[in-house]
């Protein structure tokens, strides 16, 4: 692991690593979400099983704090070639999943009213909850739609700056379109599988190109004090 000191080796590790690290806690808390393998109702299936709901809960929240850290590294790459789109889908994909994130808070109380009350009267006591104005409006929406949006604009744009396949764009937009058409289940298996794909092929990209490759995606007329390829080569000649 490189120095806290070393901007470049730093920065370039936390990206690589934030992406597989997100990417491996999304997959895990799938397998273990009691929800994937038991009643597609969270009230029921958390409240038979809260700590495993507890356990799926805490790999999805810090997947999804993790994802806007490194995505933030990961607009690196895209200084040269575009950076419009790169700036627009970071910003979406920063939004969207720290929103998201936020809304795990609702598994606790999913699986204590699943283990308190029947579960038709659960369903709408949560319902009840999450129908709040300010939890609609400052946590869903339409900031939840923000995170999955931009993380394909943003594959769009890492393949447009040449540092991406075309086939991460389809299985990104394959993986994060699949909740939305499909049942709630083991199938949810095809949207974590494919995003650990494709944010780890993103990630050990980053951590297999090394620190001069990292550095040649500064500008080249760079300001006084800014790193530059030449600067870079010279520091460690």
């Amino acid at each position: 692991m490189p120095r806290l000191s070393d901007s470049i080796g730093f920065r370039r590790f936390a990206t690589g690593a934030g992406l597989i690290l997100s990417g491996a806690f999304q997959l895990t808390a799938t397998l273990v979400d009691p929800g994937t393998w038991g009643d597609s109702r969270e009230t029921v299936s958390f409240g038979d099983n809260p700590a495993m709901a507890q356990l799926q809960s805490a790999l999805y929240h810090w997947s999804w704090v993790l994802l806007p850290i490194a995505v933030i590294g990961l607009l690196h790459v895209l200084r040269k070639r575009a950076v419009l789109l790169g700036h627009i889908a970071g910003a979406l994909t920063v939004l969207g999943f720290v929103s998201i994130s936020a809304l795990l808070m609702g598994d606790p109380v999913e699986w204590y009213f699943g283990q308190h009350y029947p579960p038709d009267q659960a369903g709408k006591m949560f319902e009840a909850v999450y129908d709040l104005p300010g939890v609609v409006f400052a946590f869903q929406m339409p900031w939840v739609f923000f995170g999955p949006i931009g993380l394909m604009l943003l594959l769009v744009a890492l393949w447009r700056g040449g540092f991406a396949h075309w086939w991460t764009l389809v299985l990104g937009v394959v993986a994060w379109g699949s909740p939305y058409i499909t049942e709630y289940g083991p199938i949810s298996l095809l949207w974590s599988g494919g995003n650990l794909i494709v944010l780890g092929y993103l990630g050990l990209k980053v951590l297999r190109m090394g620190d001069a490759r990292w550095a040649e995606y500064y500008p080249v007329q760079a300001a006084p004090g800014r790193t530059t390829p030449d600067s870079y080569a010279n520091t460690t000649a």
